[in-house]
């Protein structure tokens, strides 16, 4: 059985061998940039991970892996540019150093890529890992389009906003663990216990993910805190913050939500804190891992077995970038 660490640089190793062709040179090289910039291949991991809980890690796991590695850049790719973000793992992003119609297209070649390396894995479970992944990357850009919706809309609930990201981040994360079952002939009731640990530890995933975006070091972080404030996302801290807060502090709030000052960050930062929307994010973010655990006790394999699983949840919300 190997660890965390272990499937960490094997899948590392692997993934950095991995070339796009070199001309045209335009198209391509941006795409090689931008996985040079690294990243915590938490996705692809999933999968081998998944894999290896039903029997000895195969070629197909490491195949799929990439496809869903390539898959997870693409859409980061077009999130960038659709969120006018400079900086991506503390580099510029793709639209920003080689410009807008060069990162969509590049992008595009790379999900077309992930396509490709899907296509040489055994035909006995393609159909069902193809199946699985395209309703998945359906679903994340359903997540995607409410993500924008929800920057024009006055009022987002917390129910909606779980939807929204439960779409856009932990789909992919729990399809990837289930991807690598299915290639093991894992049981169906195993990989739906699979696949919901996968969706809660994505949706705390992405709580802290929040939390970071206003709370964390930016050089840690590796994008500008506070991006999220910026462009008024409606994140968990924010929807927390607007429903628990009253008189001027929440007059105050949706003033700056109208703004675009200086020193907005700072002052939005300050109301959360008021309202201690830090400290309910961390609750929350234990809610979710706990629910992901349970799930996670009920795959019939033994308990070693999934200690690599235990590791990555702790190192998912544990995470400071």
């Amino acid at each position: 059985m190997n660890s965390l660490p272990e499937l960490m640089k094997s899948f590392g190793d692997r993934f950095k061998t991995f070339r796009f062709p070199e001309s045209p040179a335009n198209l391509y090289q941006p795409n090689d940039y931008f996985l040079s910039l690294g990243g915590k291949r938490v996705r692809p991991v999933l999968c081998l991970l998944g894999n290896q809980l039903f029997g000895t890690i195969s070629e197909d796991a490491y195949q799929t892996a990439a496809a869903i590695e390539l898959f997870h850049n693409f859409s980061l790719i077009h999130d960038d540019i659709m969120d006018k973000a400079d900086l991506r793992r503390g580099k510029e992003t793709v639209h920003k150093k080689f410009g807008s119609n060069t990162a969509i297209l590049s992008g595009d070649v790379m999900l077309i890529r992930a396509y490709e390396l899907l296509a040489t894995i055994n035909p006995a479970y393609l159909p069902a890992v193809l199946t699985l992944f395209n309703t998945t990357a359906r679903e994340v850009c359903e997540g995607q389009q409410l993500d924008m919706d929800f920057e024009s809309i006055e009022t987002v609930a917390m129910e909606e906003y779980l939807h929204m990201i439960g779409l856009k981040t932990s789909v992919l994360i729990a399809a990837s663990l289930e991807m690598g079952a299915i290639i093991n002939n894992a049981p169906a009731v195993d990989r739906q216990h699979l696949y919901n640990f996968g969706l809660n530890i994505g949706i705390a995933f992405q709580i802290q993910d929040d939390y970071l975006d206003a709370f964390g070091d930016p050089e840690k972080f590796g994008k500008t805190v506070g991006g999220d404030i910026k462009q008024n996302k409606k994140t968990f801290l924010l929807i927390y913050s607007l429903e628990h807060t009253e008189g001027n502090y929440k007059e105050r709030l949706n003033k700056l939500l109208q703004t675009d000052n200086d020193d907005k960050v700072t002052q939005v930062l300050s109301i959360y804190k008021s309202c201690k929307a830090d400290l309910w994010t961390k609750e929350l973010i234990e809610k979710y891992r706990s629910s992901a655990l349970e799930s996670l006790s009920m795959v019939n394999v033994k308990e070693e077995d999934k200690k690599p699983l235990y590791e990555l949840a702790e190192y998912l919300i544990q995470r400071e970038s």
